[in-house]
């Protein structure tokens, strides 16, 4: 494809957003240098980049309509058969939206995407199938992921299957209703903030956000690379801790990778935690405004039966753990507003695979309608957009700096705990904002459990949800949080616990 060359004035006006002061002499100059780089571009057109192989065939499927989807938690069915004999045989996995199945559509939520297909599958979508797994669909998610509410997503709520006017949360939360209704044995969710554990937590099933960089991000969709992960959602323990097992580990192609620690997670799964440490963290209860009574009591239960199965309990102060949010918003901000939207998914500066049909398709989408985007993106975009241009990344740098203080403050509590604990978000499921609602009200359903998850995507610490009971017909969950690459003494615990408490 031959490279479009600029006009003297459009390389004017860029010369007048750096500050330069070119005359138009120097503007003819730079014109001309500038051929020798477009040359290399049109080179670029001419070769071939490599693509992760497409290993088993399948169809595109189809869009359910209500009545296959009562949850509204399908975005697309399908049926793709892996390997005949491996360790997810017979189980179904519901993809989230979010991540790359070749030759399904994915739309992440978002209109300005609808239309795309994928021509690559993500690695954990490589990884399932060839563990004998067969993926039924891809499932619902929230608006570019950025919310932890069910009511953002272009393909409308998605309703929790313990009662339908309230939010499954978000923003996996086709993947947790799926699992939750029995839809599908699995499902992969993503979280940024808390969008495993937040819609598992809602849905009354189990949610791990793995270590950072334990699961491979490669072939999914980023909003801020110190941030990503993917992760199971599953309905037990065990299949936690299976889907785990076959997901995790490098794929030479993602950069949050390295140093990684992989365990047979399976076999983590004994009832034993007699020599367990438990930290139960003041600072995750009792958030002001927001913590709801029943909710704190249900964790502390469940704590006291933690203590009863054996393990040792008690309170253990973390300060900085209030900070987390605060940490977590100029990242998350800052970061999505550079890498998810000027970048266009994709970004630059680092070393891994990128998929460049989905950087394309966003762009266009995004750049011709903006204006179909969610409320909760539009506040990043003008929030993150104004921070850089007053502040000039000071503040993103800063929050960088401060989360290998929040990350230190968690690691001194390991030093005496195996385990930290804490109630996975301070209230129980919300009800679905009308859609007339304000937009103060759709961005605060969105965004205003995440106050106890957000702080271990900004460390990367494991973390799961457990259900440990209702409320008004709503489930609570439980937070373990441990040490990095401890994913082993979190799901040895959580089993022993399902397993005592399971009726």
């Amino acid at each position: 494809m031959k490279i479009k060359r600029p006009t003297s004035e459009q390389i004017d006006l860029i010369a007048e957003q750096f500050g330069l002061n070119l005359e138009l002499d120097d503007i003819e100059s730079f014109k001309a240098l500038m051929e020798g780089p477009i040359a290399s571009y049109e080179r670029l057109d001419e070769l071939c980049e490599p693509k992760p192989e497409v290993k088993y065939p399948r169809n595109p499927g189809y869009r359910p309509n209500a009545d296959e989807n009562p949850n509204n938690a399908w975005y697309y069915k399908t049926l793709i058969k892996g390997a005949a004999h491996g360790k997810l045989s017979g189980k179904t996995i519901a993809i989230k939206d979010n991540v790359c199945v070749a030759g399904v559509p994915m739309m992440n939520g978002c209109s300005v995407l609808e239309g795309y297909i994928p021509d690559i599958d993500a690695t954990v979508v490589t990884r399932i199938l060839d563990a004998g797994g067969e993926i039924a669909g891809k499932s619902v998610c929230e608006n570019l992921c950025f919310s932890g509410g069910s009511h953002t997503t272009a393909a409308g709520p998605v309703t929790n299957p313990h009662n339908p006017e309230y939010t499954t949360g978000g923003s996996s939360s086709g993947s947790a209703a799926l699992v939750a209704s029995g839809g599908v044995d699995m499902a992969i969710g993503g979280d940024q903030g808390g969008s495993i554990r937040m819609p598992a937590s809602w849905c009354g099933v189990y949610g791990l956000k793995p270590t950072h960089g334990l699961v491979p991000y490669t072939g999914a969709f980023p909003i801020e690379i110190t941030l990503d992960h993917l992760g199971p959602i599953t309905n037990n323990v065990t299949d936690c801790a299976l889907l785990l097992e076959v997901i995790a580990g490098d794929d030479g192609m993602d950069p949050r990778q390295r140093n990684l620690k992989v365990d047979k997670y399976t076999e983590a799964l004994v009832t034993d935690i007699h020599e367990l440490k438990i930290g139960v963290v003041s600072e995750g209860f009792n958030w002001e405004g927001q913590s709801e009574q029943d909710v704190d009591t249900n964790v502390r239960a469940a704590a006291s039966q933690l203590e009863k199965l054996g393990a040792h309990v008690e309170e253990v102060s973390i300060p900085m753990h209030k900070d987390g949010i605060h940490i977590w918003n100029a990242i998350a901000i800052e970061g999505a507003n550079s890498l998810m939207i000027k970048g266009n998914s994709m970004g630059t500066n680092w070393k891994g695979y990128y998929n460049t049909g989905l950087l394309d398709s966003f762009a266009r989408g995004r750049i011709t309608r903006a204006d179909d985007l969610s409320e909760t993106t539009k506040l990043v975009m003008l929030m993150g957009q104004y921070m850089d241009e007053q502040y000039h990344g000071r503040y993103y740098a800063k929050a960088q700096n401060l989360a290998t203080a929040l990350k230190a403050a968690y690691d001194s509590a390991f030093e005496k705990y195996d385990l930290l604990l804490m109630p996975t978000q301070p209230m129980k499921a919300t009800k679905i904002p009308e859609k007339s609602c304000s937009r103060e009200d759709y961005v605060a359903r969105a965004l205003e459990m995440v106050n106890n998850t957000a702080p271990f995507d900004v460390t990367g610490h494991p973390a799961i949800t457990i259900p440990v009971g209702k409320s008004k017909g709503l489930p609570v969950g439980m937070m373990l949080i441990g040490k990095s690459f401890d994913e082993s003494t979190i799901l040895r615990a959580a089993y022993t616990y399902e397993q005592a408490t399971v009726i």
